[in-house]
């Protein structure tokens, strides 16, 4: 069982209770949530605390509970409740009650997180729909940034997930993301022999900062990031829907061709996506780079999809790429080519 969350706040030292303030709406803090830095760096041997937690494959997901009422929010500030009923249902049951948490929702195959089994759900919003998917998913909670009227932010991300873990009870679908106190290479290497996706390291130390911060540091197995899709390709042979993706990414205003993705996708969602894309339909390509294939139809650059692929060549183009699903949490403008941190050893 939780423990009241009234007393928690009285459990912390008297040094952290000093950073505690008034915490405005939790649907303001929510609008901002903090973001992990790509990052190539692999030795946490410098002194530095850090604690590592498991790469989650799924949507970012915030949750609010005050005033009698559950919201939880996308990324974009997107309300999902009917999306994810049975998250809502069980975060409504918490004793707690008045929270701001962030989190991430997954779906499992395999015993490993699946994006691609999450996109059959992504979207769904009626229970009979939902239930005919199939698809179940769990709710990682990760940061606290608000507890009982108090804004948590600028207690040590160690902290806040010590009054995470206290503060709610964990029934599926809500699990709390545990983490390790050490980790480098060799914890990278364990995480990706078990099929994750990576790692996210945090500052022990590190607040609650409502931007992308180098406190927290994305390690990744393999690459992979979001694109936005500017037109594709007509299919051939026996292949329905279209042939491939044209990608791109936006960079000093202009979006960059990054190149095409033609494998990833079932019969379902090439159908799916046509219509998606037909509905999109435009005169002129929206790359600023030329786009040497055939059969080529334009569509307004607005949906993002996610893409896993080995490398970028030396003309930023992608190596074996392929589709993950597409996201409706990320607006087409942000999309960016993700260049890791690169770091130096003191």
């Amino acid at each position: 069982m939780s423990r009241p969350a009234e007393t928690l706040l009285d459990t912390l030292p008297a040094g952290e209770r000093r950073l505690l303030g008034a915490a405005r709406p939790g649907v303001e803090l929510a609008a901002g949530p903090m973001l992990a830095t790509l990052s190539d760096r692999r030795d946490f041997s410098d002194g530095t605390e850090w604690i590592f937690e498991r790469k989650l494959d799924g949507v970012r997901a915030l949750v609010v509970r005050e005033a009698g009422r559950v919201v939880l929010l996308s990324r974009s500030g997107r309300r999902l409740n009917d999306t994810y009923p049975e998250i809502v249902e069980e975060l409504a049951a918490q004793d707690c009650a008045d929270f701001t948490a962030d989190g991430e929702i997954v779906a499992f195959s395999g015993g490993r997180t699946d994006f691609s089994r999450l996109q059959r759900r992504m979207g769904l919003t009626r229970r009979r729909d939902i239930e005919a998917s199939g698809v179940g998913v769990t709710y990682y909670l990760f940061d606290l940034l608000r507890l009982e009227e108090a804004d948590t932010r600028r207690l040590p991300v160690r902290t806040r997930k010590s009054l995470l873990r206290r503060a709610l009870a964990y029934r599926s679908p809500l699990r709390l993301t545990t983490h390790r106190n050490k980790g480098g290479a060799e914890l990278l290497a364990e995480a990706c022999d078990r099929g994750w996706e990576g790692l996210i390291a945090k500052r022990a130390a590190s607040t609650y900062q409502p931007r992308r911060s180098a406190d927290w540091l994305k390690l990744k197995c393999s690459l992979g990031q979001e694109f936005v899709v500017g037109g594709f390709t007509e299919p051939a042979g026996s292949r329905v829907g279209f042939g491939a993706l044209l990608l791109g990414h936006h960079e000093g205003g202009r979006l960059r061709y990054a190149g095409k993705v033609g494998t990833g996708f079932d019969r379902h969602t090439l159908l799916r996506l046509r219509a998606w894309l037909d509905a999109l339909a435009a005169t002129a390509s929206p790359f600023a780079d030329p786009v040497r294939e055939r059969n080529t139809h334009w569509v307004r650059p607005e949906l993002v999809a996610q893409i896993g692929f080995t490398e970028w060549t030396k003309d930023g183009m992608l190596r074996h790429p392929r589709f993950l699903g597409l996201r409706d949490d990320k607006s087409a403008s942000e999309v960016v080519r993700e260049h890791p941190v690169r770091h130096v050893p003191a």
